[in-house]
């Protein structure tokens, strides 16, 4: 787990994701990567390595797109390499997800899987929660009735973002446990999601944290917030302080508080 940035709105999402991702840098990685929809189409470019790796693999092979999002690693499941950084994409190409923690269940859902034809391209615990969203997505579903879904479906500690080409206009993000944050930031005709405030401090200081068991459908025109059971949950952002101190403890009072949640 590491750190995650989310845009959209009207601006190119790339140049923003990456700025975000090296304001999380402090918190360590060994690979990094992003996803934008180009054109209809979910483009992904990752690496191991330094984010100076990636910014290279993107200036030699450009995405531009109004809606992204991007991820930095640590390793948990899966060695450290280009295989297994995140983003991971669905069989399709439709489906895009990014993620902090550890699905524990993951080998039971990767057999599963498996047996109804899912082919996994990592070693990644991620992998299986794109596979299942896709699946559970079919010809009908909606993306964020089949992440719902798929959250009912993990055990551990997770945040999730998604995004689908088939639904070109939303973001869908959720905290379930304790594994790491969930900040939404507000901008004007154009939002943004991150692991912590610090990759979206220079775009907006209003925002809106998710709690345990929450999750947030992210449109440029604001975000709506529910339970994982689909009950409204109505919350206004707060301003918070243009200091970084502040800023990396987010809503606790102290480091040693946050780091235990």
């Amino acid at each position: 787990m590491c750190g995650i940035v989310g845009y959209i709105g009207p601006r190119d999402a790339t140049p923003i994701i990456l700025q975000g991702l090296k304001r999380l840098e402090y918190r360590g990685y060994d690979s990094a990567g992003l996803a934008v929809l180009q054109n209809g189409h979910i483009e992904v470019r990752r690496d191991a390595g330094k984010l100076s790796r990636l910014q290279s693999l993107v200036e030699q092979q450009p995405i531009s797109g109004h809606i992204g999002i991007g991820h930095t690693r640590w390793a948990t499941h899966g060695e450290p390499n280009a295989r297994n950084a995140h983003p991971h994409v669905g069989m399709t190409g439709e489906v895009v997800v990014v993620h902090n923690g550890i699905v524990e269940n993951f080998l039971e859902l990767r057999e599963e899987l498996m047996a109804e034809g899912a082919e996994f391209r990592s070693d990644t615990d991620t992998e299986t929660i794109v596979h299942l969203v896709e699946r559970l997505m079919g010809a009908s579903q909606t993306l964020e009735q089949a992440a719902m879904q798929a959250f009912h479906r993990l055990r551990g500690h997770q945040s999730v973002v998604l995004l689908s080409s088939r639904e070109p206009d939303k973001i869908v993000a959720a905290r379930l446990g304790n594994a790491g944050g969930v900040v939404i930031g507000y901008g004007e005709g154009e939002m943004f999601v991150a692991s912590d405030l610090p990759a979206i401090l220079e775009h907006t200081r209003r925002v809106v944290f998710l709690e345990n068991g929450e999750m947030a459908v992210v449109t440029a025109d604001g975000v709506r917030i529910q339970t994982l059971e689909g009950q409204p949950i109505a919350r206004q952002p707060q301003i918070v302080p243009w200091d970084p101190v502040a800023a990396e403890k987010g809503e606790y009072r102290h480091f040693m508080q946050k780091e235990i949640h």
